[in-house]
């Protein structure tokens, strides 16, 4: 038996304290630490090698070899292997008796993936797929759900210098193409269907299809996420012929995975691909690197999410979930709790039930029964809680649960209150009497988060606590000058490890220039601590949001800076609106867009889903606007509102803004938005037919 634990010590005041002992540096306030961290970027980058303990056979020659955006290269002659970093931990996390990855899907299925395990069928995997010749460089596709099965094949692909993406197999065989058939996979490694919200859904014909369309492909595996019984499997492993059993790759246990140990490679070796959202044209191919790729996530989860070790005495017992599908880059996120030897607790299906028997207290009751200790889901999650009014109470013992983390959407108070009111209501630490709630914003682009936690600031619920360490974030004026207490475009002024190295097919760089770098003039703001330097040191990331810094150094996002409401000359991003509208126990879901005329007012319409069984009438309306007057100024009321059966998103859960703003100005549908890279394409036509409708009206 363990003895009692010490009063558990926040992950940043460790790391704070390792400063104070090994470096002899010491700060007032978290502000000064930031502005240390993103002024001399290599005495912060190396302290964070030093502090995990990160390894290579070769030394670095260099932190930082030139500080030039894009393309700063990183700790040139260190070598790494994120699967190294990980295997690291298997014999102290399993001495210590605790799982690699503890999994569950909708159908109740459960399964632990023991840390000797999980090595040994990444070994097994990555022979079987180097006897198929794959090779360092080689990119490998995977179409998988959120199980440990995907784990093991990313780990065992990127292990023996392989590129790994992989799309979740919710998406349909075009939006799958426009990735795969941009990066060239020599295997496949996919499943033969998925259970989502009561249904099951066939995956083989879309398997079929895939291969078709992919002629690179040399090798398929095939798991049976679907198939149990004996038969079952055989059918669907003879459909998808030729092809492997996922369960045959994995098997091999002799003194070839005993002695597997994963490639050292260099630091800037291509890690993964992953994707924008792909609203219009296709998705761009993101490459990170593994050195780049395995520092960041280590300084983000364990020092600003405060996720610790599972075996450190310190965070005895850690069980980390983020629910995410794998075609969401908090899959990525998810996973990285391997790269300190933390418990993965991992969910696969529908966090709200079926259409049929909706139910928001699946993933608590699953947290509850796995002892989860941090709990993280999408903003519009507990948002959802809040709706169907989830009661923790019934939920089972959420002891253990010490933080809440969010992302993907802003936040709303409202959800942030009812969830500390709720933990206020069943505490039983010290921790739930004000639970902590780490909301982080960043995105798939850099595999990392900008502003996010500080598990030792204040909190005001609708604000996230700090600009990260190593992140030179700031807000930037139309001049381009960096502004306080107002809202201004999110830039980033210094390079990130984690930063993308390319784009696949960019030969020229000229899409990931025009992506993120192309808005400022080069050498404007990129003096570390302010100021400038020369225009081949390159330009600032803009990242596209709306960002307000206040002056106690909380941060609030306002949406993305190019779907913005302009209304009298009062600039505002669109979250703020949404969360008036959506406070409203009525509304389920709202998008706004402002629709800008040269010589005219603009236009501004609001769509509403509505709870069913409820019309848009008079009193309603008037409703809406009152929450928009109170909240927010009648400057900001729409000209119109409709009642809209579905709000358009993404694949990853963004709302369409910026696509029906430029439909609604008379753009063509095919120009402006990418149908396969949405979650509801279907619900377009209501948009076409009142961009049609706008069109025939004379101007006024």
């Amino acid at each position: 038996m363990r003895p009692t634990p010490p009063p558990y010590v926040p992950q940043i005041r460790l790391y704070q304290q390792w400063l104070a002992e090994h470096r002899g540096q010491s700060f007032e306030s978290y502000d000064a630490l930031w502005r240390w961290s993103t002024t001399d970027l290599d005495a912060f980058w190396q302290s964070i090698w030093d502090y995990f303990d990160l390894r290579s056979p070769t030394p670095h020659t260099a932190v930082l070899e030139r500080n030039v955006m894009p393309g700063a290269r990183w700790f040139p002659g260190a070598q790494v292997n994120y699967a190294q970093q990980v295997f690291r931990h298997v014999a102290p996390a399993h001495a210590a008796g605790f799982p690699a990855v503890v999994s569950r899907n909708e159908k109740g299925r459960h399964t632990e993936l023991s840390w000797p395990e999980l090595r040994r069928q990444v070994a097994s995997l990555a022979l079987h797929l180097r006897a198929q010749g794959v090779q360092p460089g080689d990119r490998v596709a995977a179409y998988l759900p959120n199980i440990p099965e995907t784990m093991v094949a990313f780990l065992a692909v990127v292990s023996i210098g392989g590129v790994w993406s992989v799309c979740a197999p919710d998406m349909g065989t075009n939006a799958v193409l426009d990735r795969f058939q941009q990066i060239a996979p020599v295997a496949l490694i996919a499943c033969d269907g998925v259970s989502y919200a009561g249904r099951d859904v066939d995956r083989l014909a879309v398997v079929a299809e895939l291969r078709a369309a992919l002629p690179t492909v040399r090798h398929v595996i095939l798991h049976t996420c679907l198939a149990e019984a004996p038969a079952a499997v055989d059918q669907a492993l003879e459909a998808a012929q030729p092809c492997t059993a996922f369960s045959t790759a994995v098997a091999q246990d002799d003194a070839a995975t005993a002695a597997f140990e994963p490639l050292w490679l260099p630091f800037d070796h291509p890690l993964w691909i992953v994707y924008s959202s792909g609203t219009t044209g296709l998705p761009k191919p993101i490459v990170h690197g593994h050195g780049g790729t395995v520092i960041v996530a280590l300084a983000l989860k364990t020092l600003h999410n405060d996720v610790g070790c599972s075996y450190a005495p310190n965070s005895w017992g850690e069980r980390y979930h983020w629910y995410s599908s794998t075609g969401w880059v908090m899959w990525n996120a998810q996973t990285s709790g391997l790269l300190n030897g933390t418990t993965c607790v991992i969910f696969d299906g529908s966090p709200g039930g079926s259409k049929e028997h909706p139910d928001w207290t699946v993933l608590w009751r699953y947290a509850a029964e796995q002892g989860v200790t941090f709990f993280g889901a999408g903003a519009a999650f507990f948002v959802n809680c809040l709706k169907a009014g989830v009661d923790l109470s019934a939920c089972g013992d959420l002891s253990q649960v010490r933080a809440l983390g969010t992302t993907g959407s802003p936040l709303s108070q409202d959800a942030q209150n009812w969830g500390t009111r709720q933990f206020a209501a069943i505490a039983q630490t010290e921790a739930q009497r004000d639970i902590w709630w780490c909301n982080i914003s960043g995105g798939t682009d850099f595999a990392g988060a900008f502003i996010g936690g500080n598990r030792e600031l204040p909190q005001t619920p609708g604000r996230m606590q700090c600009r990260l360490m190593g992140c030179a974030v700031e807000a930037w004026d139309e001049q381009g000058q960096p502004v306080i207490d107002a809202v201004g475009e999110l830039v980033c002024t210094q390079p990130i490890p984690s930063m993308p190295l390319y784009f696949v097919g960019d030969t020229d760089h000229r899409r990931l220039i025009g992506s993120y770098f192309d808005t400022y003039p080069p050498g404007h703001g990129r003096a570390p601590g302010g100021g400038d330097l020369d225009a081949d040191a390159g330009a600032v990331w803009r990242h596209g949001d709306w960002l307000r810094i206040h002056p106690d150094g909380s941060c609030v996002i306002y949406g993305r800076s190019d779907a913005t409401i302009n209304r009298h000359g009062l600039r505002m991003g669109t979250s703020e609106l949404y969360s008036a509208v959506e406070a409203l126990p009525e509304v389920l879901d709202s998008m706004v867009v402002d629709l800008e005329y040269l010589g005219r007012e603009s236009y501004m319409p609001l769509f509403v889903v509505l709870r069913p069984g409820l019309a848009l009438n008079d009193a309603m309306r008037a409703k809406i606007n009152g929450a928009i007057r109170t909240a927010l100024s009648p400057r900001f009321l729409p000209n119109e509102v409709f009642q809209v059966a579905d709000i358009p998103r993404t694949l990853s859960g963004k709302k369409q803004e910026l696509p029906i703003k430029k439909l609604l100005l008379g753009q063509p549908l095919d120009k402006v938005i990418n149908r396969e890279a949405m979650a509801n394409p279907a619900c377009l036509d209501w948009y076409v037919a009142l961009a049609q409708q706008r069109a025939a009206r004379p101007a006024t």
